[in-house]
């Protein structure tokens, strides 16, 4: 594994169970649209940083011109390679945020979801982002707001020694981001999927706490992100 790699707990041991998660989440494309809001990638050079299996880099692909991934993973980059192994205009590169394999100014939009970029602590890949963005180019990070919605709460309840969304937002904004709150949700085939993917994203004493208070029934969860970006 390379250097400066932070352990990802649920897609690394739990690939499987995070490939439904990242079908469930969001069914809307509210984030989506979010980032697009922001930044539209359609003709552009697009780098997703902590790119896991690759689940969005064909979304990116579909209209960007060029669109690289880059995992500190080997096994989570074999899956994005296969998955994308028919796209030509799509590369897959071992790397980590710190230190990513592409010239200066060689993008136009850095996409970082649940990936290393979690506030305080993350500066040294800030400054690479900054490195590698091209002038007018721009760096959205999608992180969990544990300040509200349904999974919010429990994601607090869970990890009350993670900084707080009072001291991630005030990290953010010194950093010169802004933010763009995301109400979405989580939508789930099957009752055993909903309950698999809680098991992986939670301690379990708190997973087994929430499940038993989730009606039987339920289906589907709130969810708010926030979407941070700041353009060079």
């Amino acid at each position: 594994m390379p250097d400066g790699t932070r352990p990802s707990p649920n897609i690394w041991h739990h690939t499987e169970t995070y490939e439904v998660e990242n079908r469930a989440f969001d069914p809307d494309g509210l984030v989506e649209a979010a980032i697009a809001s922001v930044q539209d990638w359609a003709d552009l050079d697009v780098l997703d940083l902590g790119c896991g299996t690759g689940f969005h880099l064909r979304r990116f692909a579909a209209t960007a011109r060029h669109v690289t991934g880059v995992e500190p993973h080997p096994d989570l980059r074999a899956l994005a390679a296969r998955r994308t192994r028919r796209l030509d205009h799509v590369a897959v590169l071992e790397g980590t945020a710190q230190s990513v394999p592409l010239a200066d100014s060689s993008v136009d939009l850095v996409h970082s979801r649940w990936a290393y970029f979690f506030g305080p602590g993350c500066g040294p890949g800030l400054v690479e982002v900054e490195r590698l963005l091209r002038p007018g180019g721009v760096h959205v990070v999608v992180d969990n707001d544990a300040s509200r919605s349904t999974f919010g709460g429990w994601f607090a309840r869970g990890f009350p020694d993670l900084p707080g969304p009072a001291e991630k937002r005030a990290f953010w904004e010194a950093a010169g981001y802004h933010r763009v709150p995301v109400l979405t949700r989580w939508s789930f085939e099957t009752r055993a999927d909903l309950e698999a993917v809680v098991s992986i994203e939670l301690p379990t004493p708190t997973a087994r706490e929430v499940l038993a208070d989730l009606p039987g029934t339920t289906l589907e969860v709130d969810y708010a992100v926030d979407v941070w970006w700041r353009r060079t």
